[in-house]
C-alpha cells in the first residue's frame, strides 16, 4: 500500500490542493514525492492534478493520473450519479497496492472526511483502506476551532492516526492553541491566503510549513 500523507479538509475550498503543493514542495529533496487525487470532481471547471503539477514544478516523479474523474462540481457521490456511474472503492486501492514503496505519497481528498463516495461509503471509508496517516487542512478563522476538533474526533473514531493540521488564513495563535490543546495535536503549519496563486507563492507555503520537520520525522523519512 502507500506511503506518504493523506490530506483533508475541514471543509470543501479550504486550500487543500494549494497546499498539497506546497507539500510537495517542501519535502521533494528528502524524498521522492508524488501527488495523488483518486476522486476529482469539477474537472469541466478545474483539474486539481494540473494545478498541483504547475504550481509544484518538477519533484521527481509526475502525479499519478489514475482514479476517477468526474465532471460536475458536486459531492462525489452526486457527480457519479449524474454521469450514471458509481464509485467503487476496490479499483482505487488497487491503483494504490502498485504503487512502489520507495515513493512517499500525497493523496489528496475530495471535500472533508464524511463526503459521500457512493450509496454507503464515505470519502473517511477510503481514507481508512488507505491506512495512510491524515494532514488536516482547516482555516485560521472563527469556526476553526469546532470544525477541526470534530474533524479529528472523525478520523480517530475510524483508528486514523492524525499526523497534524495546518491552519490557512490570517495568523491566529489563539485558535491554533485551541486546536493543539484540546484536540491533541501539532498544528504544522500556519499559512496566510494568497490573492493570487502561482508558483512562488507556493514556495512561500512550503517554507511556512514543518518547521521543525516533525511531519518530515513521521511521514516522509
Amino acid at each position: 500500500m502507500l506511503r506518504g500523507v493523506f490530506v483533508t479538509g475541514t471543509d470543501t475550498g479550504i486550500g487543500k490542493t494549494v497546499i498539497s503543493a506546497a507539500l510537495l514542495v517542501r519535502y521533494r529533496s528528502a524524498a521522492v514525492v508524488r501527488y495523488w487525487k483518486p476522486i476529482q470532481t469539477g474537472t469541466d471547471r478545474d483539474d486539481d492534478t494540473a494545478t498541483v503539477s504547475m504550481l509544484a514544478g518538477d519533484t521527481g516523479r509526475p502525479p499519478l493520473t489514475d482514479g476517477v474523474r468526474l465532471a460536475r462540481p458536486l459531492s462525489p457521490h452526486l457527480a457519479a450519479r449524474y454521469a450514471g456511474q458509481t464509485i467503487a472503492l476496490e479499483p482505487l486501492l488497487s491503483v494504490a497496492r502498485s504503487q512502489s514503496l520507495d515513493e512517499r505519497f500525497v493523496v489528496e481528498g475530495a471535500g472533508g472526511v464524511l463526503v459521500p463516495i457512493n450509496e454507503s461509503r464515505l470519502m473517511i471509508d477510503l481514507m481508512a483502506a488507505l491506512g495512510l496517516p491524515v494532514l488536516v487542512v482547516s482555516r485560521s478563522t472563527l469556526g476553526t476551532i469546532n470544525h477541526t476538533l470534530l474533524t479529528l474526533e472523525a478520523l480517530r473514531s475510524r483508528g486514523l492516526a492524525v499526523a497534524g493540521v495546518i491552519m490557512n488564513g490570517p495568523r491566529n495563535d489563539d485558535n491554533r492553541e485551541a486546536i493543539e490543546r484540546y484536540g491533541g495535536v501539532d498544528v504544522v503549519g500556519q499559512v496566510p491566503s494568497f490573492d493570487q496563486i502561482g508558483r512562488d507563492t507556493v514556495l512561500r507555503m512550503a517554507s511556512l510549513i514543518d518547521p521543525d520537520a516533525r511531519l518530515l520525522a513521521r511521514v516522509f523519512a
